[in-house]
């Protein structure tokens, strides 16, 4: 039995430490630690609802709408709002600006690099690749003759980085699989990609007056109004994007799928989903967004979300005391320890600033694959096809027990991102339709200014939850519970590891120092560890206080 240690993990958002203990070729026992720390529950204390809608943005700069919309939703149900239907249809495009900027980064310029090595592509036979391309359905936006002559240069430029293609290759050079026409091919995706990320954000900044931290999002509805003139720039510009992404990231999967079809076999994680579900329909029910709420068991059987169900435990943690917490009544109070038992090897009982959230006193994953799941199950018709005809075109149909691995974690964002992008033209459409009809109510004030509430959202990375207390339009008490919170938990009080912590387990390992598999597994995830944690710092900067629950309970 020997360690393997990937530390600092690369190409996501914060500092993430992974220590696996390896038996035989294979992961046998896992810690994840986040390793930052920030916070946000102690800023807005005292602060308007209106005001947290902004702070709690900064938490992340990925996925700041997410942050926006759960705190605007949460104050709503404070002041007992239903927002105009406008504005409904201006959040839910706002909100799939940044989903589809955050799935175009994640899959093609920070978890690609773990399937596709670019210096690969030098040795591609250049008509090769154009007839692969057009045999695998995937655009050519591209020359790929100039795209070989620039690889030419930076590779005899010599300043690689994480475009070396070996950096973290097993010896002989096997971790890496793809033909090099395939590796030119998604090489052109990836310089693609980074300008579809910009386009994408373009619409968030049109919609929220700036991005990332938009402006416009609000308690009551939107603040932002459009013109003729930036109606046809959104049309435009949802269209452009659509176009990339419908004819690119679901070609390129299943082309590079095939070459790594043993990474279905493993990275399956805890078996369990949760998602609070996102984008809103003319209901506001949970249940009915176009991405569903509901929480599965291991048979993959979806239950409605129950809030008081949800608790967080904190005896592996960096934080004072061995209680769990019931929603609302969460703690905060941080107490550093350090990672390791003196001089040994041995990693401490407490070894994250991670928490440890659990619903219905189990460990959930987020994110991507818990939301398709989660709308597979409850047949929302696209994605059901979608899925279908993915594990088919896979060589296993009716196998949705496959998408419980590395690979289908990966794989199977991109639908989401095509369903996202198809449904930006609807909502685009919808609202012109709308304001042709003569709508022109986007916002609504408050009628009351004392309640509590909680906004129950998704962020691109998964299950995302805002709750807070409202006394006399002050807030008197708010916690957060992120993605990446449920992902990267650490051991519960039963001593079961948290959700990447099993999915590490059992990953082949064939070189310590290199252990792609695990890199790719821990990727899959898009974990990030700058929201995870929520330590709050005082304006001293000397000590630490205590967060309390929005009841102000401990």
């Amino acid at each position: 039995m020997t360690r393997s240690i990937i530390d600092p993990i690369t190409r996501i958002e914060g500092h993430l430490r992974i220590e696996m203990e390896v038996t035989n070729g294979k992961v046998s026992e896992a810690w994840v630690s986040g390793g930052c720390f920030r916070g946000a529950e102690l800023v807005v204390q005292d602060r308007t609802p209106e005001d947290a809608v902004h702070i709690v943005q900064r938490i992340c700069g990925v996925c700041p709408v997410s942050h926006a919309q759960a705190a605007t939703i949460a104050a709503e149900k404070s002041y007992g709002i239903t927002i105009p239907n406008n504005a409904r249809i201006l959040r839910n495009i706002l909100e799939g600006a940044q989903f589809l900027h955050s799935h175009i980064l994640w899959f093609y310029n920070l978890a690609a690099l773990d399937y596709v090595n670019p210096l690969n592509a030098l040795t591609a036979d250049v008509a090769d690749a154009y007839a692969l391309a057009q045999e695998a359905g995937t655009s050519i936006n591209s020359d790929f003759t100039q795209l070989k002559k620039r690889l030419d240069a930076f590779a005899k430029n010599g300043q690689l980085s994480i475009f070396s293609g070996n950096w973290f290759d097993s010896e002989g050079g096997t971790a890496y699989t793809l033909p090099p026409e395939l590796d030119l091919i998604c090489t052109a995706h990836y310089i693609e990609a980074l300008e579809m990320q910009a386009k994408s954000s373009e619409i968030a900044g049109l919609v929220g007056g700036k991005m990332p931290h938009v402006m416009t999002c609000k308690p009551g509805g939107i603040a932002f109004v459009p013109t003729q003139e930036n109606l046809a720039d959104l049309w435009a510009l949802v269209n452009e994007v659509y176009d990339w992404v419908s004819t690119t990231m679901v070609p390129d999967t299943l082309a590079l799928a095939p070459f790594y079809a043993d990474a279905l076999t493993w990275g399956k994680g805890c078996g369990r989903y949760a998602a609070w579900g996102v984008f809103e329909r003319e209901d506001f029910e949970m249940n009915n967004r176009y991405l569903p709420a509901g929480v599965t068991d291991e048979n993959l059987s979806v239950s409605d979300v129950v809030e008081s169900k949800i608790t967080e435990y904190m005896g592996h943690s960096w934080y004072k005391g061995e209680e769990t917490y019931t929603s609302p009544y969460f703690v905060t109070e941080p107490e550093f320890t350090e990672y390791y038992q003196g001089d040994t090897d041995t990693v401490n009982d407490r070894y994250t600033w991670v928490k440890a959230p659990a619903y219905d006193g189990k460990c959930m994953e987020t994110g991507g694959l818990a939301r398709l799941l989660v709308a597979y199950q409850r047949k929302v018709p696209f994605v059901v096809e979608q899925i279908d005809g993915f594990l088919k075109a896979l060589g296993a149909p009716g196998k949705v027990e496959l998408a419980q691995s590395t690979l289908g974690r990966t794989a199977l964002r991109q639908i989401e991102t095509l369903y996202v992008a198809t449904l930006m033209k609807e909502w685009v459409a919808e609202l012109i339709e709308a304001i042709k009809g003569g709508d022109s109510e986007y916002f609504r004030a408050p009628q009351n200014d004392t309640g509590a509430g909680t906004g129950f959202w998704e962020a691109p990375r998964g299950a995302l939850y805002h709750s807070e207390k409202v006394e006399k339009g002050k807030i008197k008490g708010y916690q957060i519970i992120i993605p990446s919170t449920w992902n990267l938990a650490p051991r519960d009080a039963q001593g079961v590891n948290g959700p990447m912590e099993q999915a590490l387990l059992g990953v082949p390992v064939t070189d310590m120092e290199k252990p792609i598999n695990a890199l790719r597994t821990v990727h899959s995830f898009d974990p990030c560890t700058a929201c995870a944690v929520h330590i709050s710092e005082p304006a001293t900067g000397k000590k630490f206080q205590t967060v309390t629950s929005p009841w102000g309970v401990k």
